[in-house]
């Protein structure tokens, strides 16, 4: 009788989070119109030089850092631009609300922030209320 060695995954992408891909990975016309200095929290473009253009499993993607997790590009990048679209396609995930630390901000975020971060001007606010979760059936041991 053998043992079945569990799934290990190395890496975390969007499209594994989410359970589906988004229109912004396959075609470059979805995010032609983001203006990144428009989009740039505080106009402070620094924080995007370190956004660039990297590689998941053999396929262009950039990183979103409040998922932890690559979002690949399947479409062709024109020579000369990989940062830019890199860039543009983060800023596009962010503002749609679909990098999965932002969904996961309305159950746990603690202190009041825009949903949608920075990025989406008007976003609603979230954590105004944020209560400690409560494991039905549990309870603390006596003397704590």
């Amino acid at each position: 009788m053998s043992t079945k060695e569990p799934e290990k995954i190395k890496s975390i992408d969007a499209e594994y989070l989410s359970g589906r891909r988004f229109p912004y990975q396959e075609d470059m016309a979805e995010i032609e119109d983001v203006d990144l200095l428009a989009s740039t929290p505080g106009k402070d473009i620094n924080w995007l030089e370190d956004v660039e253009l990297l590689e998941e499993e053999g396929t262009p993607a950039v990183f979103d850092r409040y998922s932890n997790s690559f979002i690949k590009i399947y479409f062709p990048i024109p020579e000369g631009r990989e940062h830019e679209i890199a860039r543009k396609v983060l800023i596009k995930h962010l503002q749609s609300g679909n990098s999965y630390g932002i969904q996961l901000k309305e159950a746990h975020t603690k202190f009041p922030q825009p949903l949608l971060g920075p990025w989406v001007d008007g976003s609603e606010t979230v954590g105004t209320n944020w209560k400690p979760p409560v494991l039905e059936g549990w309870e603390p041991p006596e003397g704590h």
